[in-house]
């Protein structure tokens, strides 16, 4: 048991820097750019509540027509507006960055590292 005691600072100190780096990485910081440019952007955030707002009424307890079609033109403005998309495709490339990263780490450890952490990354 001491010996597993022994090992908790080293694999602590390799979790950190392991954390440090994917958080300095170029996805990432891409990423935390793009998050920042969204909530800069008062028409895509107008547009992305106005959206939330709209799915919430249709999940309401009767099906309205009028709420579908404002929801699908709403997801054509979406879809349109340059600063949602940055920041679709950072999300993206992100979560693809982690699901690569969780693979490498899963097949050292021989277990599932997301399962293993219980809590994000950065």
């Amino acid at each position: 048991m001491s010996e597993a005691v022994s090992e908790e600072p080293a694999v602590e100190a390799s979790l950190q820097a392991f954390t440090e780096t994917l958080c300095d990485s170029e996805t990432y910081q891409q990423f935390v750019d793009a998050s920042e440019q969204l909530e800069a952007d008062d028409e895509a955030q107008s547009l992305l509540e106005t959206y939330q707002q709209k799915q919430q009424q249709l999940q309401g307890d009767e099906f309205d027509s009028s709420v579908m079609s404002d929801l699908q033109e709403l997801q054509t403005e979406l879809s349109n507006n340059e600063t949602i998309q940055q920041h679709r495709a950072a999300q993206e490339e992100l979560v693809a960055l982690l699901k690569q990263t969780n693979d490498v780490v899963s097949e050292q450890i021989r277990r599932e590292f997301a399962q293993s952490l219980g809590g994000g990354c950065c």
